[in-house]
């Protein structure tokens, strides 16, 4: 039976927790406590393995799985959301030519997605303010676009051309849906073109040091949990 190794980050009293699933590198699981976070680490994988299974991946989302934690990062600030500054061990592995090509399809599909979901959607539904509290729906697409463009310069300095379409991004809602392709085209661009020493190197940027499998891991990550959301503000079945 497949085993999936499991990630975690929370502060030392196991309080606000977050799984990682490395080997699908995008895959995470929330809890309040860590233990609710194991709980429900079985869900989200087989919810993000039917997401990859969607997107052609050669991957049965039926197949019985196990989980097993291997690290647990409880030392740093902000624990519990996504991006221990440690980082975990995998996240400064050399990243492959063809780890990079798998993880963009990933990066493509999710924002895919999230263009078919808002494609419809009038602007009174892009600005609603959601009753149960939250983002309005563009708000989410124009941080996704700013948090994507960030981790990427991080990892490999000014991009041409991507701080102009990020500011078409953020004059407002009337727009975001259009002009936030151009932001994505961009930043796939850029790590399409990732050279070899621009996929191995170590980059200190405050407290985290980056490495391009850390940058993808946190695009990914930070794309499927608003992928999520996003779902379930508009009703769609997760997953």
């Amino acid at each position: 039976m497949k085993t999936f190794a499991l990630y975690l980050e929370s502060g030392p009293r196991r309080r606000t927790t977050m799984a990682h699933v490395l080997e699908l590198l995008g895959c995470t699981a929330h809890g309040p406590t860590t233990e609710e976070a194991l709980e429900a680490a079985p869900e989200a994988i087989r919810l993000y393995l039917r997401f990859l299974e969607l997107h052609g991946e050669a991957i049965d989302s039926q197949e019985p799985f196990t989980t097993l934690v291997v690290e647990h990062v409880m030392e740093g600030p902000w624990l519990g959301y996504g991006d221990p500054a440690p980082g975990f061990g995998p996240d400064f592995e050399p990243l492959t030519a063809g780890d990079l090509a798998i993880y963009l399809r990933r990066l493509d599909g999710l924002h895919a997605d999230i263009l078919r979901m808002v494609g419809a959607l009038s602007q009174q539904d892009l600005t609603a303010e959601p009753q149960s509290g939250g983002r309005p729906i563009a708000r989410i697409l124009e941080h996704l676009a700013e948090s994507e463009s960030a981790y990427l310069r991080y990892q490999v300095g000014k991009v041409e051309g991507l701080s102009e379409a990020l500011k078409d991004v953020q004059r407002g809602p009337e727009g975001v849906v259009e002009t936030l392709p151009r932001v994505w085209r961009l930043i796939q661009a850029r790590l399409e073109g990732l050279s070899e020493v621009e996929r191995q190197q170590q980059v200190p940027h405050g407290q985290v040091t980056w490495t391009a499998r850390r940058a993808l891991r946190r695009m990914l990550e930070h794309g499927w949990e608003h992928r999520q959301e996003i779902a379930r503000r508009l009703g769609e079945q997760p997953g």
